[in-house]
């Protein structure tokens, strides 16, 4: 894994749409040379993806909490 890969990995949702917001701004703002927008816009795509593979995450673990509380209230109870 490279650097720049493992340092994405440890990015933290907060921060990756922070920096996002920050990419945003700065391409609507313009003024920009259209190399650097276009490397605005790349960084952007990476942190969009980022964002979303946290938010799918989230989505899996609160999937699976519920659907283990729903288990867990249609088992018999051992009170019976």
């Amino acid at each position: 894994m490279t650097s720049k890969a493992a340092a994405e990995e440890t990015l933290g949702y907060e921060q990756a749409r922070d920096e996002l917001i920050d990419v945003v701004r700065r391409l609507e703002a313009g003024g920009t040379s259209l190399e650097e927008s276009l490397a605005l816009w790349e960084r952007g795509e990476e942190l969009a993806r980022i964002c979303r593979r946290w938010l799918e995450g989230a989505r899996a673990r609160l999937d699976a909490a519920l659907a283990e509380e729903t288990a867990d209230d249609e088992s018999p109870s051992d009170d019976d």
